[in-house]
């Protein structure tokens, strides 16, 4: 395996990335997957290494920030068609529709942080 070399000021630096990489490298993570980690790191830290140096915890965040944003977005789903909260109302009153939302939005959220990411 040839090595490849990046000059960083006086230093060269060797191209280094763990397999798979390159692909994740694209995607931003989310808010979730970053909740996760800053939680993984201050609770957990030696599961946060063990994860870190063996390459899965980036797939782990991805897997939780999807998880999660999959659940939030179905809670807010099915508590606007339980309350009737609906295009009907958007039109007729904006505001009271933007409160229903965020508010349905919060308790999604805070279901699905107890559940999925602080777990």
């Amino acid at each position: 395996m040839e090595l490849t070399y990046t000059k960083v000021g006086d230093y060269l630096v060797p191209d280094l990335m763990m397999d798979g990489e390159d692909e994740l490298e694209e995607l931003p993570l989310g808010k979730y997957g970053m909740l996760r980690e800053d939680f993984l790191k201050e609770h957990h830290s030696g599961t946060y290494t063990s994860m870190l140096l063996t390459g899965r915890l980036t797939p782990h965040l991805r897997e939780i920030d999807r998880q999660a944003q999959e659940q939030v977005d179905s809670i807010v789903r099915d508590l606007m068609k339980n309350c009737g909260v609906n295009e009907e109302l958007k039109a007729r009153d904006q505001m009271a529709w933007v409160q229903a939302v965020n508010s349905f939005t919060h308790q999604a959220e805070e279901m699905v942080l107890a559940e999925i990411v602080y777990k």
